[in-house]
């Protein structure tokens, strides 16, 4: 299988809280918007992120147990620009012995979104990084 993109779809009733945060917090814009599906690409060239009504018999995203991970150039702009602009941080910003510095902000249907930036990782964990 050679795939080409990989992107996260949600099913949720909060469509528009979804496209509402994304849109004002990581400049995601609508590649496709029908009111109860819309396709949100991260930046100009960015990765996607799907949110759906539910359609007849489909299960809603309890938001429960799923990570978002954005990695960034400077992940203390994004935590002073976030946390500025209103939003609470879930996990502070801290350095993080695997090897990176980071923090994260729950969005509105209870994913963690988790914001970081690569560092040096401590002696302990060095050894588990492959290649």
């Amino acid at each position: 299988m050679k795939t080409t993109e990989l992107s996260t779809c949600f099913c949720t009733n909060d469509v528009g809280a979804c496209r509402e945060f994304y849109s004002q917090y990581f400049a995601a814009k609508a590649v496709f918007d029908c009111g109860w599906y819309v396709n949100l690409r991260i930046g100009e060239d960015g990765p996607a992120i799907q949110f759906m009504q539910p359609q007849e018999g489909m299960p809603t995203f309890n938001g429960a147990g799923i990570m978002l991970n954005f990695k960034v150039d400077d992940v203390d702009a994004e935590h002073t620009r976030l946390t500025k602009a209103g939003l609470r941080a879930a996990m502070p910003l801290e350095d993080h012995p695997w090897g990176d510095r980071g923090f994260s902000i729950i969005d509105p249907i209870g994913n963690s979104v988790y914001i970081y930036s690569d560092r040096e990782p401590t002696d302990e964990f060095k050894q588990y990084y492959k290649g």
